[in-house]
């Protein structure tokens, strides 16, 4: 790899410019031509050539198109941040934070294979896992507050891979019988639904950070909120066989909830 200094010293022509950052020199020259990248020096063959300088501003540019963004908005980006020191900071935090959301995705991705071969059910209403669990962060934190993610997912994050597959077969063994119940035609009231009401509210109590689990918050309305979910929710009525398997479940619920809590 080349050495490049980040101001002075020798300059590169567009075509080792290039190679080295893998782009093209159609693309420098219209870097070029829209004012976003100009060439530090342009010889007396008309070759463009870049110092250690132009090459710092390409790699803000290839970073911030990493970055979804498109040429008008880095030109912009760069009109109003002029410190190289401080957007490449700002690079490489995110570039951490990407980094961990990768290996988070692996994860994932493998303990799904793990449970498809092992023949279990993949269940979306688990919101501590799936291909990034974290895209429920937001909604678990206008919810029930940051502390109650935070708790949660360090809990998950910090339980060893067999006890998280054995966890999460009685999630999925617990769905499978709301869904049976249901298909059966018992009585939402009935003891066979209140069984099942009384197991779901134990899994519920057993997260870290749920208000279900933490004596001081309200389990009633935490269990009355969540089925009210399960309805309103496609990913999570999905889990129940649909929006009529998902309205039984909220039904049993609520006469457990009523009567029991």
């Amino acid at each position: 790899m080349e050495e490049i200094p980040a101001t002075g010293g020798r300059d590169w022509s567009i075509q080792d410019v290039a190679r080295i950052a893998g782009t093209t020199s159609r693309t420098l020259r219209h870097y070029d031509d829209i004012g976003l990248l100009k060439p530090s020096r342009v010889g007396s063959n008309g070759y463009r050539y870049y110092d250690g300088a132009a090459l710092l501003q390409l790699q803000r540019i290839l970073l911030l198109r990493e970055l979804g963004l498109g040429l008008p908005a880095i030109a912009d980006v760069f009109h109003r941040q002029a410190d190289p020191v401080t957007a490449l900071t700002r690079h490489l935090e995110w570039l951490g934070q990407e980094q961990q959301r990768l290996a988070r995705q692996i994860r994932s991705v493998r303990q799904t294979i793990e449970t498809v071969r092992a023949g279990g059910q993949l269940m979306a209403e688990d919101m501590f896992e799936g291909f990034d669990h974290t895209q429920y962060k937001e909604e678990v934190e206008q919810r029930w507050g940051k502390d109650a993610y935070a708790t949660s997912d360090a809990w998950w994050r910090g339980m060893p891979a067999d006890e998280k597959r054995e966890w999460k077969s009685r999630v999925e063994a617990l769905g499978r019988d709301w869904q049976a119940a249901a298909r059966s035609g018992v009585a939402a009231d009935g003891p066979e639904a209140r069984e099942l009401a009384a197991r779901h509210v134990e899994w519920l109590k057993s997260i870290p950070g749920t208000p279900a689990a933490d004596h001081s918050g309200s389990t009633k309305a935490y269990v009355l909120g969540l089925a009210d979910m399960y309805v309103d929710d496609p990913r999570f009525a999905a889990n129940y066989g649909g929006a009529e398997g998902a309205g039984f479940v909220r039904a049993a619920l609520r006469s457990f909830v009523e009567k029991s809590l």
